[in-house]
Order: structure tokens, then C-alpha cells, then sequence
């Protein structure tokens, strides 16, 4: 799916909520004002409702049904989007370790809660989702046994 937009300058809060929203959903920045993210019914339906928004606050919006014209192209902007949610659960795995010896149980909510944030775009799974998930929990199985 590709959503384009166009948002007026100023003010400038709308674009920067925009943006929020979409980086929350994954999207892979496809051109200036255009994004792309996998098909399926909850990516289209928020999609519809960025449009919403735009239109609202006075810009332009459209939402296409699209399709890569290779299958090099379709896995070069998989690979991207793969890529951001790696380098995200990376970061927890890191923040993980490193606390382990300095954190207590509202650290380990933070990072169970940044997984699932993650997890709503991971769009393409692999094994560091798994990986995350059970250094965070072991995390928290070390910090009860502490205690």
C-alpha cells in the first residue's frame, strides 16, 4: 500500500504527528509525501485514517493499492522496513544487557512495552524478534531472583 500525502508548512505540528504516526506503523519512506507498507486489513484501515487526517488539517491525501514492478524492488523495500525493526530490537537487546546489573522491574516493562510497540511493525519476522524477547525475559527472571 502506498500512501501520498502533502501537508501544508505551518503549521507544522500536523507533519510532525504525521510522521509520528507513520513511523509507528513502519512505513518505508518511498519518495518525498509517499510511504509504502505491506497490505493488509489494519495497515489499509489506519492508512485511510492518515489520509483522513491530512485532509483535515488542509493537505492532500491518497491511498493506493501497489504493486513493486520486480520482485528485486518488492524485497529491497521489505529488506528496508526488515532493517529498521532489526536495528530496534538490536537497541532493547543492548539496553537489556546493559541494565542488567542496574535496572529494576519498571526497566524491564519499559522494554516489554518498546517490544510490542516493535512488534506491530514487524511486518517481516525473524529470528532477533525471538532473540529479544527472551533476553528481556531473562532480565526479569534474574531481577525475581534477586529479590
Amino acid at each position: 500500500m502506498l500512501l501520498a500525502y502533502r501537508l501544508p508548512r505551518e503549521p507544522s505540528t500536523p507533519r510532525i504527528g504525521l510522521w509520528r504516526q507513520l513511523r509507528r506503523l513502519g512505513v518505508v519512506q518511498i519518495g518525498d509525501g509517499v510511504v509504502a507498507l505491506p497490505l493488509d486489513a489494519r495497515t489499509r484501515e489506519q492508512l485511510e485514517w492518515l489520509a483522513d487526517d491530512v485532509v483535515a488539517e488542509g493537505g492532500d491525501a491518497t491511498v493506493w493499492l501497489a504493486e513493486p514492478g520486480s520482485a528485486a524492488q518488492e524485497r529491497a523495500l521489505a529488506e528496508r522496513m526488515a532493517a529498521a525493526v532489526t536495528g530496534d530490537y538490536e537497541r532493547v537487546i543492548q539496553a537489556a544487557s546493559i541494565t542488567a546489573s542496574t535496572t529494576d522491574m519498571r526497566t524491564v516493562r519499559r522494554l516489554r512495552r518498546e517490544l510490542g510497540r516493535i512488534s506491530a511493525r514487524d511486518y517481516f519476522p525473524d529470528g532477533t524478534a525471538a532473540r529479544a524477547h527472551l533476553v528481556v525475559e531473562r532480565l526479569s527472571r534474574a531481577l525475581e531472583a534477586a529479590s
